[in-house]
């Protein structure tokens, strides 16, 4: 059986431990907040892209360290006062970038958006963190005087950066073992994103089932459908982006919407009734008991298992209610002292297998009419990197 605890990913938390069938309930403290864009962040860092730009002066400066390290107070010295752009105070941006602004600061602003586009046409984390800094590099060594309009700057080089990055890896997913599920993606939408509608058209852009379905498009399609409909960038924008006129833009939305319209899965999602079969699926895989899970599980339900060859997985799509519960109840059998941690996995709730503390698995659900209708589980180890920081984990103090 799986023993663990069930810990919301915010506000109150309810921490439940599950032992040979038996369910205690035990209130603790509120565990700490997580997200993809503090996680993103952590991991952009790391990987050279710098949290906030350090002053440094020209010739006209070498002299004065304090200068050279903070800048200058005061009204900002002109081209002719000899001056690095990046030894000038941080100023509130007025939408153009000036000699006075750093180019880090600008950059910083917009990366989160560049991250969520790169990580939806890519579908792993460490491959859209590669694009991020390539963007950079890119930004760093742009003339920042010609950009007017540094965001649309900063979404088309990586839109570009990532078809091409898009392109590489597609030659190595036809040699996956096994189903291909995209890197599970740490989110805190509820805490982000205070529009409902808004939260919801994001949460179903990074969905598991969206993402699967995008792996199918090509990869301008897929641009285009990421650029319009996750994050609603004009025809005339994403034309520009692309390359392409606005007339093939259209199309290419067009076609792509219709693709996915028609393989992902056509039901509504209700947040509250998803935490709850979650809850209650991680609950009945925890008993050791068949009947209760068998219970929640709709009679076409699918499981998908990824793997990538390095983890036990099934190598091909299980289907029956039957077939996955005996496959769940075996797996949990093999796992007697793993930890279950609710957390918010690509806009949905999701369950977090702990083995010593380090993520073994995880597995996400889509739900309809009160039954589980898929089930998604990723084991590759290399697609867990990123949850080393969640509730529970030694990294995060857990």
């Amino acid at each position: 059986m799986i023993g663990g605890r069930l810990c919301g990913p915010g506000g109150g938390t309810d921490r439940r431990t599950w032992r040979l069938g038996e369910r205690t309930g035990e209130r603790h403290g509120e565990p700490r907040p997580t997200g993809h864009r503090r996680d993103a962040d952590r991991a952009g860092r790391a990987r050279g892209v710098p949290r906030r730009a350090v002053g440094r002066g020209c010739a006209a400066t070498a002299g004065t360290a304090a200068e050279g390290r903070g800048g200058r107070r005061g009204p900002c010295p002109g081209p002719g006062d000899g001056l690095c752009w990046t030894t000038c105070p941080t100023l509130r941006w007025d939408g153009r970038v000036t000699f006075c602004d750093t180019a880090t600061d600008v950059f910083e602003e917009h990366r989160p958006v560049l991250l969520d586009v790169a990580y939806r046409m890519l579908g792993r984390v460490t491959d859209a963190e590669d694009v991020i800094q390539e963007t950079w590099l890119r930004w760093s060594g742009a003339d920042h005087g010609q950009v007017r309009d540094p965001r649309g700057y900063l979404v088309r080089v990586t839109t570009r950066l990532a078809i091409d990055r898009l392109r590489q890896v597609q030659a190595r997913r036809e040699a996956y073992v096994g189903p291909w599920l995209p890197e599970p993606l740490p989110t805190d939408l509820g805490a982000t994103v205070p529009d409902t509608a808004e939260r919801a058209v994001l949460a179903d852009s990074v969905s598991f089932a969206v993402l699967v379905v995008l792996e199918s498009l090509s990869p301008l399609e897929r641009a285009v459908f990421v650029l319009r409909e996750a994050f609603g960038f004009p025809y005339g924008e994403i034309a520009t982006a692309l390359d392409r006129s606005e007339a093939a833009v259209r199309q290419l939305a067009g076609r792509a919407r219709r693709h996915v319209e028609e393989r992902k899965p056509r039901y509504t999602v209700d947040p509250v009734q998803r935490r709850e079969l979650t809850e209650r699926f991680i609950a009945a895989a925890s008993s050791g008991d068949l009947a209760p899970l068998l219970a929640l599980l709709a009679p076409d339900v699918r499981l998908i298992g990824d793997g990538g060859g390095k983890a036990q997985a099934p190598l091909r799509v299980l289907a029956t209610a039957d077939h996955i519960g005996r496959f769940l109840a075996g797996a949990a059998s093999r796992l007697p002292a793993a930890e279950v941690v609710l957390v918010e996995i690509n806009g949905g709730p999701a369950g977090l297998v702990l083995v010593d503390g380090r993520p073994e698995m995880v597995f996400s659900l889509d739900v309809a009419d009160g039954a589980v209708r898929c089930v998604y589980v990723v084991r590759n180890p290399d697609k867990l990197s990123a949850l080393a920081d969640l509730p529970g984990s030694p990294a995060a103090g857990g």
